[in-house]
């Protein structure tokens, strides 16, 4: 099944949840959200003759229209290939050729990166911030998903390198269905009153844990700041209430700073899921104590996404234990 059927799927039973948010800003509810992915994805397979299969990039930083986008390419049965935006351009231009990427979108500041490194006449780049990406979502729709597979293809993700070249990992529909509704088991529970907020890159992580929130019409918050600010997330986080956000553990502890010094030690802050490196004893410990009951554990590589293990909150928040430490 083609993921962006769960996309549709929220529109039809929630058509005004709010869906896509910058701060406390409502850009677009579900009906909004569906239609604008319904006619990116028929400009990509009518405008760019992109048929299934192909791959598409988004090499931008944290928007709403990352999602718009990358509903959009679900939409046509293509497959995205979302790149850090804080790569060096021929970094990024590696990772396009490698993935074979037809057409990218691109931020304003990404976009300025690569296209030194990037042969114009293979790839096509479309703004996120531009009139043109603006009038692809006014253009006609594709009436429903392109089928797919559980086994093809949806996200090609590359890892950081660290051992090499990055190594494009390909993700299915039916593994990414796996990740989101393993979630609700081992994780946490989602509605549609939360708030997924996202501060760490939509490229990795942060992104993927998208979609068990589109399956439950919940909000989609971009930061003002479109990164990472701790006095940001904590001024933001009352207003919005239910607030789910991934971070690595470099990013709880400068989070767990900020709060100790902060009026608001994270009112609003449902979950936190932090993973992608270790987390020192003390480090975690000290975040309960300031922060409370708000956070879970998660391990996953690329080849298996978010989902190898998961520790919940109720055992990192145990003390009566008699080896809790």
């Amino acid at each position: 099944m083609n993921l962006a059927h769960w996309l549709v799927r929220s529109a039809r039973q929630h058509p005004a949840n709010p869906a896509l948010m910058l701060g406390d800003q409502l850009l677009a509810d579900y009906a909004g959200f569906a239609g604008n992915a319904a006619a990116i994805g028929f400009a990509l397979r009518s405008r760019f003759a992109l048929e299934p299969g192909a791959r598409v990039a988004i090499f931008a930083e944290n928007s709403p229209a990352f999602l718009e986008a990358l509903y959009g390419i679900w939409f046509a049965g293509l497959v995205a290939v979302p790149v850090n935006a804080k790569l060096h351009g021929v970094e990024a231009a590696w990772i396009f050729a490698d993935a074979g990427v037809r057409l990218a979108f691109v931020g304003s500041k990404t976009g300025s990166v690569l296209a030194p490194h990037l042969d114009e006449r293979s790839t096509i780049l479309i703004g996120l911030e531009t009139e043109e990406f603006a009038a692809l979502k006014l253009g006609e729709t594709l009436p429903v998903p392109v089928p797919r597979d559980g086994s093809d293809m949806a996200w090609l993700f590359y890892t950081s390198g660290t051992t090499g070249k990055p190594k494009g990992v390909m993700i299915t529909h039916a593994n990414i269905q796996a990740m989101a509704l393993t979630y609700f088991c081992d994780v946490d529970r989602v509605t549609h009153r939360d708030a997924a907020l996202y501060a760490a890159p939509m490229s990795h992580g942060a992104g993927l844990y998208n979609v068990q929130h589109v399956l439950k019409a919940a909000r989609h918050v971009t930061p003002p700041s479109r990164s990472f600010d701790p006095a940001e997330i904590l001024d933001l986080s009352p207003r919005l209430a239910n607030v789910h956000m991934f971070a690595a553990p470099t990013m709880v502890r400068r989070l767990v700073d900020a709060a100790r010094s902060n009026v608001n030690p994270g009112d609003g802050i449902r979950t936190i899921v932090y993973g992608g490196g270790p987390m020192y004893e003390a480090d975690i410990i000290e975040a309960v104590e300031v922060m409370g009951p708000r956070f879970c554990q998660i391990y996953g590589q690329g080849e298996s996404p978010m989902t190898i293990t998961a520790l919940q909150r109720e055992v990192i928040c145990d003390r009566t234990h008699p080896r809790w430490r």
